[in-house]
């Protein structure tokens, strides 16, 4: 009978091991998860950002020298991340691929023109920033025009400053809903020893012995709920850089490295806390309280 009792109440203390660790993983893996999504997220927006394309028509006059001088211009400043070259041939060629038709079989010519594709550092991919650039290049009396889609620059950035402003909400939101599930998975822990505690206590145990062990186990428990996270944080980074590898996940790796180890203090910190004062407040009631 007592051997039955003792394995059943060896049961219930790995299911409550079980369910401290799988709560505090859970928790600590949602976080890390975030916490990862806002280092990257900068660089996110900037590929985007970067991806809006300004084309530079020049005239039918212009030769190589002068398309050998307009791109030594845009190396030597400061507003060009890249730039491609588009012969007008090229452009017809790829008008014949998206529409299906060759139009200068009806017009007998090509009445396109020759350009460049220039992508804009992230940081100048602004109207003013864009304005600024046509403004340099239409200086070169070889251009014919400069077209981009000043409506798309605008709408880019409002977003971007709207999703930035509610990711800060929802992590700030999400830090304090951590601490309050991990918390309460540590109280519950507790709350199934106040009879131990008070037992202890009863019999001469000063308060700082009786905590001693049950936040040695908590912070145990809480330590390999963060090692998990970690793992399982880094096995979704690994999958995500080998599936998207232009997202260059592990650019900042200083960053990264923080994140994973801010996630595991956390599991051991907080549960460290939750321990101490959940210990503390059984410590402190009446016998007649326990019940």
């Amino acid at each position: 009978m007592a051997s039955s009792f003792e394995n059943y109440q060896k049961r219930r203390l790995i299911s409550s091991y079980f369910s401290v660790v799988l709560s505090v993983f859970l928790v600590l893996f949602l976080l890390g998860a975030l916490g990862l999504f806002i280092i990257n997220s900068k660089r996110l927006s900037d590929n985007f950002k970067e991806d809006i394309v300004m084309t530079v028509f020049f005239k039918n006059e212009a030769n190589d020298s002068v398309f050998k001088a307009f791109e030594e211009t845009m190396r030597a400043g400061k507003y060009a991340k890249d730039f491609k070259f588009v012969s007008k041939e090229k452009a017809a060629k790829n008008h014949k691929e998206i529409v299906g038709e060759d139009f200068m079989q009806f017009l007998g010519m090509n009445p396109l023109q020759n350009s460049y594709d220039i992508h804009l550092k992230a940081e100048y991919v602004t109207n003013p920033g864009f304005t600024s650039m046509e403004r340099t290049i239409r200086k070169n009396t070889f251009v014919a025009d400069v077209v981009y889609d000043k409506q798309l620059i605008t709408l880019v950035n409002d977003n971007i400053k709207k999703i930035s402003f509610w990711v800060l909400i929802i992590t700030g939101v999400f830090m304090v809903i951590s601490v309050l599930l991990i918390n309460s998975s540590m109280r519950l822990s507790i709350y199934a020893n106040r009879f131990i505690i008070k037992t202890m206590q009863m019999v001469g145990a000063t308060k700082s012995f009786i905590r001693k062990p049950f936040i040695r186990r908590s912070m145990l428990l809480g330590l390999i709920g963060g090692v998990l996270a970690v793992v399982a944080l880094l096995v979704v980074l690994l999958n995500l850089s080998t599936a998207y590898p232009g997202l260059d996940i592990f650019n900042q790796m200083e960053l990264t490295i923080i994140v994973l180890v801010a996630v595991l203090s956390m599991g051991i910190v907080i549960t460290w806390i939750s321990t101490y004062f959940a210990t503390q407040r059984f410590l402190n009631l009446r016998t007649d309280d326990l019940y």
